[in-house]
């Protein structure tokens, strides 16, 4: 689609048209950053204070007043919850129809607020629901939206820096919107660190009313299903013990789930390992996988690839044990050990239960 193909076709058998976006022409005219909330089950998502958190930092150098968007049935005191996170004003849309997630109601009421409001920056978290209607939004709007961004950053005031990686992992981008607003902008849970809450900060809060045909789907939803997973969850666990490729075997990836049941935490994996299908896609780590931020992470095998590193960066402490000294993840391991997993994996297991009287 970027129309190289054209420049170098000598017989010019090939011609792309391109239709010129339209350039919004005032800018000046937006004004606010939103971090967007779904809350359809009552609860405040974790990823919410940790984008606040982000969020507050972007608009204390953009100048620019911080709102939190929530929608939801029976918020009960989130609002007030959010304002404590960080947010100067809560937007509340509380609806009946919004007890049950559809990515088509909330995101026409979202671009409906959008419109009425002219905030400048839309920041949502890059989960499944954010997935399945921030675009969505970002199209109503016919603006442009970067997804899964790992860092945000401000320039020239108010323009968003949304920096994310791309080529496969091999190379970070910064991408700008320069002629359209609102500029949009998804982010993974656990890349930012959330603010202590302040119960005692104040801020507004606007209830608003949306018209009913909003309210209204073609899809209905009978009944909601959450799968049961075994073991903590690896998004929320203190301690992740994480098997690359470099374990070499399926009998090993049980000394693995050993270790972990030792030390009460979740079991991770990198790509090739949910790939060979040794453990479930939740567990995958990295830019196709989740991030998490735990106390403590045990890499076993893992050659540290950035496919793979982008979802750990923010891990207290980082453990890493592999046979080869010049793995990338001794760059940015806390201890490593160079070592043959085979024989250290079964020593490590031993002087745990040892510690443990076991």
């Amino acid at each position: 689609m970027c129309g190289s193909c054209e420049d170098i076709c000598l017989p010019k058998a090939i011609v792309k048209e391109f239709e010129k976006a339209p350039s919004s022409t005032d800018i000046e005219a937006y004004s606010g950053i939103w971090v967007v909330c779904e809350a359809p089950d009552g609860e405040i998502p974790s990823w919410a204070g940790e984008l606040l958190a982000k969020a507050k930092e972007l608009a204390t150098k953009s100048g620019e007043e911080l709102s939190c968007v929530v929608l939801g049935h029976s918020l009960g005191d989130i609002p007030k919850e959010l304002i404590s996170l960080g947010a100067d004003k809560v937007l509340v849309v509380d609806e009946p129809a919004l007890a049950s997630f559809s990515d088509e109601i909330y995101g026409n009421i979202l671009a409906y607020l959008a419109k009425k409001e002219r905030p400048s920056t839309i920041l949502a978290g890059s989960t499944t629901r954010g997935r399945a209607y921030i675009p969505r939004v970002a199209t109503m709007l016919e603006t442009g939206l970067t997804a899964d961004c790992m860092d945000l950053d401000i320039k020239d005031k108010n323009t968003l820096l949304q920096i994310r990686p791309t080529f496969g992992g091999n190379l970070i981008a910064t991408i700008t919107c320069k002629n359209h607003r609102p500029q949009m902008a998804t982010v993974r849970p656990h890349v930012f660190k959330p603010l202590e809450p302040d119960s005692n900060k104040t801020g507004e809060i606007v209830n608003f009313s949306v018209p009913e045909e909003l309210l209204n789907s073609t899809v209905k939803v009978i009944e909601s299903h959450i799968e049961p997973q075994e073991g903590p969850d690896i998004t929320e666990a203190d301690i992740v013990i994480t098997v690359g490729r470099g374990i070499g075997d399926k009998e090993t990836l049980e000394l693995a789930q050993e270790l972990a049941d030792l030390l009460g935490g979740a079991m991770g994996a990198t790509r090739p390992i949910t790939d060979e299908g040794w453990l479930p896609d939740r567990t995958q780590i990295g830019q196709t996988g989740v991030t998490i931020a735990p106390k403590l992470y045990i890499g076993l095998g893992v050659s540290g690839a950035v496919h793979h590193t982008v979802g750990i960066r923010n891990s207290e402490i980082i453990v890493a044990v592999n046979k080869d000294p010049e793995a990338p993840i001794f760059d940015m391991a806390t201890y490593g050990i160079v070592g043959d997993i085979h024989e250290v994996l079964p020593l490590l297991i031993q002087k745990i239960k040892q510690e443990k009287g076991l």
